[in-house]
């Protein structure tokens, strides 16, 4: 067992400075918190060079098995997290482009633990805010019981999202005993997710959420579609401002009177992208979305046929 009440896997590839702030947000607002970085070999010096000042206070492991799919080895990462986690009371999964927002206290984090033994269907629990771009008018309906803090989202026919994100608090000992293996794609955990399990909990106050506007990749490299995407959306570093004391407090009197939108409860530093954020360069922009998705399709027929490119 771990004396530390929460663990955090943090999956990482390429992005040095998106890292260091995520890792950081973890250990400004949960120091009470175990550290993980999984990352997926990433190559550029910044990067390798945040990895081994962190692994003087962290675990960092590196990948069992190479993917190739849109999101590198992400779920392979996500598999080996598991494996490793299996005796841990609670696990967060969270990745370089993310951050916590907010001081986490210990009877938040009991909270949580308490919401998974009583609730013995419940797989996952999501961390993160609302995206404004598609879900300001989503309807909710608030978790029956003594668990005022949580809630559900409405099933509209999504691919994910309801079940399961890949941003998610878990209990593992729960996930190994329900056979869980994390698929290759959100939609698909999503699915098993709802076989296995049930509605995934959302959080009144939410503790995490993905930074806007960021530089991303596809198969672990960038295609011409997505260059010009990013060129087109300004993408950058756009962190949060960590909440203070006061601000939790303030936040703490909202919550469950109204979602909890990221656009509406976060600020970035030093300065805010244009609203609504978007999450993905392609969100919008149909003919860049479309050349990326030829240049990926071309990249899986030539890898078929033998290409190392």
């Amino acid at each position: 067992m771990t004396d530390h009440p929460i663990t955090f896997c943090i999956f990482s590839y390429n992005r040095g400075d998106f890292l260091r702030n995520c890792v950081e947000s973890v250990k400004i607002c949960l120091p009470q918190a175990e550290i993980i970085i999984l990352d997926d070999n990433s190559t550029d010096a910044e990067t390798r060079k945040y990895l081994s000042e962190a692994a003087s206070f962290c675990r960092v492991v590196g990948p069992e098995k190479e993917g190739f799919i849109k999101h590198g080895g992400l779920y392979h990462n996500m598999n080996t997290a598991l494996r490793l986690c299996a005796g841990k009371p609670l696990v967060c999964f969270l990745q370089d482009d993310t951050q916590v927002v907010r001081p986490v206290s210990n009877s938040e984090l009991e909270s949580m633990a308490s919401l998974f033994e009583k609730n013995p269907r419940l797989g996952f629990l999501h961390p993160c805010f609302i995206r404004g771009v598609a879900l300001r008018k989503q309807r909710v309906t608030p978790l029956e019981g003594p668990d005022p803090a949580y809630f559900y989202r409405q099933d509209t026919g999504q691919s994910a999202g309801i079940h399961y994100s890949d941003l998610v608090v878990f209990n593992p000992a729960r996930l190994l005993e329900a056979g869980w293996q994390f698929r290759q794609s959100e939609p698909d955990n999503d699915r098993q997710a709802r076989e296995l399990f049930g509605m995934m909990a959302y959080i009144w106050l939410p503790f995490a959420m993905w930074l806007p506007e960021v530089p991303a990749y596809r198969g672990k490299q960038k295609t011409i579609g997505l260059k010009l995407a990013e060129r087109k959306k300004q993408v950058g570093f756009y962190p949060f401002r960590i909440w203070s004391p006061e601000a939790v407090a303030q936040a703490q009197q909202k919550a469950g009177h109204a979602l909890p939108v990221a656009e509406d409860w976060l600020e970035c530093v030093p300065n805010n992208p244009s609203k609504p954020w978007t999450y993905n360069p392609l969100t919008g922009l149909r003919f860049y979305k479309q050349l990326n998705n030829v240049e990926v399709i071309l990249r899986r027929l030539l890898r078929r046929l033998g290409w190392k490119g």
